[in-house]
């Protein structure tokens, strides 16, 4: 594990907040966009995992978005974060392998996916990449959205019985159309709808790359 400082806590909605992490172990480090971190929550093996969003391996210093939601380890140390703080890490470590996908790109996801929306502005493959993520609150994901400078992004209010995903279906089924390459995020039960969808339509297995970050009722997945 590497012990790292809060360098920088920047709060930008009741549920979002950009951290800055810094230290000597993070100095001479690879990093590429869609690899995760695995931050201790200082209890045995306790851990959360994050998408570092920007990694600067010159001075030590790493980026991520936290989103905190409900009331887990995860959540409660990412709302008393505070500058000064000290905490312990994995990684990086693989989790998103994005090498052979082509522009024009989609990224299918949710809340926990904006980080590697940000970290993907620095890959030449996915220039005016255009995001299309399920939300439970869409006005504040529109906020947070905008604050680290996402571009074109559509936000599909969550329903109860999961009835939105027809209309993200809709619309990635739409950009299928214009040859796009797609990188499907968040909840494994939609990364499912959606994966069906696509091949439903002619999507070919080599352009998509699929992650899923959470389960409901499970632990474990990054």
């Amino acid at each position: 594990m590497r012990p790292a400082r809060v360098a920088a806590v920047e709060t930008l909605s009741p549920h979002f907040r950009l951290v800055d992490l810094e230290g000597k172990a993070l100095r001479n480090v690879a990093w590429t966009t869609g690899q995760k971190v695995q931050i201790s929550m200082g209890s045995g093996l306790s851990a959360r995992t994050y998408t570092p969003m920007s990694w600067d391996a010159n001075s030590g210093r790493t980026q991520m978005l936290t989103f905190a939601h409900g009331d887990g380890p995860g959540s409660r140390w990412a709302r008393e974060l505070s500058e000064g703080d000290t905490c312990r890490f994995f990684g990086p470590r693989r989790s998103l392998d994005l090498s052979g996908l082509e522009s024009p790109m989609v990224l299918f996801g949710d809340e926990t996916s904006f980080g590697l929306a940000a970290a993907l502005r620095a890959c030449p493959q996915a220039d005016g990449a255009v995001h299309v993520f399920e939300a439970s609150n869409v006005a504040e994901s529109r906020q947070v959205a905008e604050a680290i400078g996402l571009g074109q992004t559509t936000l599909i209010e969550r329903i109860t019985g999961d009835a939105h995903l027809a209309t993200a279906e809709a619309e990635l089924s739409r950009l299928a159309a214009s040859g796009a390459h797609f990188v499907l995020t968040g909840k494994a039960s939609s990364i499912q709808h959606v994966s069906r969808a696509l091949k439903a339509v002619g999507v070919v297995s080599s352009r998509v790359k699929t992650k899923a970050y959470w389960a409901q009722g499970k632990i474990g997945l990054d």
